[in-house]
């Protein structure tokens, strides 16, 4: 399959299935206000600029899900409807932890041989 081809599979899922994670975060888990969605944007593109520099591998939705998450905290924790998170986006986040403290591991033992 050409690049092509995969980048515009890969806008058409985005345009597809990115609103409803975007809503979720974004209205349901935690009430953002422009300023907010400000800091949570810049925040995780510094994460990801500095994980690409590092070359470890992130999710960019937990990324920036979890700067949305810090700035609910920010404001206060119970800002933060946990229960959302809970119903469909904590399994996830285990998983995708795990795998990548398990990558992470894995690049430090052969970088340190």
């Amino acid at each position: 399959m050409d690049q092509s081809r995969l980048r515009a599979d890969n806008a058409a899922g985005t345009a597809v299935g990115g609103w409803r994670i975007i809503k979720t975060l974004g209205h349901k888990m935690v009430k953002l206000h422009p300023i907010n969605g400000f800091a949570a944007e810049t925040s995780s593109a510094t994460v990801i600029l500095a994980a690409t520099q590092l070359g470890i591998p992130v999710s960019t939705t937990h990324n920036i899900s979890a700067a949305i998450m810090g700035v609910g905290a920010a404001r206060r924790l119970n800002a933060i409807k946990w229960t959302v998170l809970n119903d469909g986006l904590g399994v996830d986040f285990d998983d995708t932890g795990h795998r990548r403290a398990g990558i992470l591991f894995v690049r430090l033992l052969h970088a340190a041989g």
